[in-house]
This record gives C-alpha cells, sequence and structure tokens, in this order.
C-alpha cells in the first residue's frame, strides 16, 4: 500500500470495515470522492462491483418487498413492510417488531429506506429471509434479558411513533407502547410486581393529570424508572434532589399517599 497519511488509513480501514472490500477498493472510491467516506461508501453500493454477494441479495429482497418499484425504488411502504415482517415471522404488536425498526432505522412505523436496510441486514450477516427470521427469533429472546438492548429499542420508539410536526408523544399511543414494553406476552418486561401494580398505577396517575402529551425526557426516564422500582419498590435510591422529571417526582408522591391508605397492595397470579 502506498503510504497515506493516518486520517487516510483510518478512512481505508472505515471503507472496508464497512463495505468488505478489499483495500485497493477503497482508495479508488476514496479518491473518487475526495476522501469523503459515506460518500465512497455510497459510490461504492452504487457500482456494479459493489453490488455482488450479500449486498445484491439483501437488495434482491429489498426489491421483492418494495409496494411501488416505479415510484418509489428505495422505499418499502406499509402493505410491503406487513408481508416482509409476516415472512420472517414477527408480529406487528410485539417489541420484536420495533427492535427490527431499530435494527433498519426506520423513518417512521411500516416504513424502510434501502440503505437502511441494506445496512442493517449487512451488519448482522442476515442476507437470505431464513437468517432474517433466526435473527428476529433471536432478538425476541434478548430482549427482555439485556437491558441495552431493550433500552436501545425502547428511545428509539419515541421518534417512530410520533405524529408528524409534533415534538411530544400523544398521550395515547404512548399507554399503548408502554403496555407493549412494561408487560410480558407481547415480549417486553413486567413492570407490575407481585406488590406493586406499577404500570396500572403509573397510567392511571397520568390519567388523572389530563392525559398530557409526553415528552421525549419523561419516555426515556420512565424506562429507568422502571428498572429502578423493580430493585427497590420502597423508593430506597429516590432522592427529590435528582434530575427526575416532575411527572416522575410527582407519581413517587401519589405512589406513597395511596400506600398510606392501603390501596396499592396487589396480588398478581
Amino acid at each position: 500500500m502506498p503510504p497515506y497519511s493516518a486520517a487516510q488509513k483510518q478512512q481505508i480501514a472505515q471503507f472496508v470495515n464497512f463495505t468488505q472490500a478489499k483495500d485497493t477498493v477503497a482508495t479508488k472510491f476514496l479518491r473518487q470522492t475526495r476522501w469523503n467516506v459515506e460518500e465512497a461508501i455510497d459510490a461504492f453500493f452504487q457500482s456494479p462491483q459493489g453490488g455482488s454477494g450479500i449486498n445484491t441479495a439483501i437488495n434482491q429482497i429489498f426489491d421483492k418487498y418494495r409496494d411501488s418499484p416505479e415510484e418509489s425504488p428505495n422505499g418499502i411502504g406499509i402493505e410491503g413492510a406487513m408481508r416482509f415482517l409476516g415472512d420472517i415471522n414477527v408480529e406487528l404488536d410485539e417489541v420484536t417488531c420495533l427492535a427490527i425498526a431499530e435494527l433498519l432505522q426506520s423513518p417512521s412505523m411500516g416504513e424502510f429506506t434501502r440503505d437502511e436496510f441494506l445496512n442493517g441486514w449487512r451488519s448482522v450477516g442476515c442476507d437470505t429471509l431464513a437468517k432474517m427470521s433466526t435473527h428476529a427469533s433471536n432478538l425476541r429472546a434478548r430482549l427482555p434479558t439485556e437491558p441495552d438492548l431493550f433500552r436501545r429499542v425502547y428511545r428509539f420508539t419515541f421518534p417512530l411513533c410520533l405524529v408528524q410536526g409534533q415534538r411530544n408523544l400523544q398521550f395515547e399511543i404512548a399507554v399503548e407502547q408502554w403496555s407493549l414494553f412494561f408487560t410480558t406476552p407481547k415480549g417486553g418486561v413486567a413492570w407490575n410486581t407481585r406488590t406493586t401494580p406499577w404500570l396500572d398505577l403509573w397510567i392511571e396517575f397520568l390519567e388523572g393529570r389530563g392525559k398530557r402529551p409526553v415528552n421525549k425526557d419523561l419516555w426515556q426516564q420512565a424506562e429507568v424508572f422502571m428498572r429502578k422500582s423493580h430493585q427497590d419498590e420502597e423508593f430506597g435510591w429516590w432522592s427529590e434532589d435528582g434530575a427526575w422529571p416532575g411527572a416522575l417526582d410527582d407519581f413517587v408522591a401519589w405512589v406513597r399517599e395511596k400506600r398510606g391508605k392501603g390501596e396499592v397492595a396487589m396480588e398478581v397470579e
């Protein structure tokens, strides 16, 4: 390899790692794009040279599910997404569906774009529907037991579910998603325990506040609060000086008041 600067060597490594192409191919496309890695990678995949092997296989799968190849050559719409998810054995109302959306960086619910579809499946080495179905099964098993994966998917869901033009999540949508993520039937983590119906109380509390839209901070911190409440249901970890959203501060006070009145105890079968 000719002498390259440290920065150029790093760019070559990035290109090779992402495309699995050879160093000589990497330098060719990087030179053509004046060492812009993103432009070089795009140029590579748009070229005949980049359309081989795993890329070709994934692109063929993508093309199979496009709703309108002529009008939208690089997009899968809702109908195509439903067919695709069905073919990899993923239900629309399970957390795994949202994990697939996160993997493929879906721009909105029920839509996929070619570049992200290609990048996502290539990153996990899936170039057949059978492999994609196996990966989905793997995600289904891991989500309830791997907090970091769960949190990544949970947080990705907030922008995914936003109504276009709005910054906050509609209350009804937030409740629907909490009921998915914080229960076990569809692959989530149960928030309700044998002694405290946390999810039920949380929804009751927010309904009493007027069903206000949910902002990003409250959405994210609700999952953190859920984990903490599992560790200690008596709020030994709680501090009024903590950086929790005001709604959670008020929720703690509300739960303590209900406990004082003996209104919280619950037995879950």
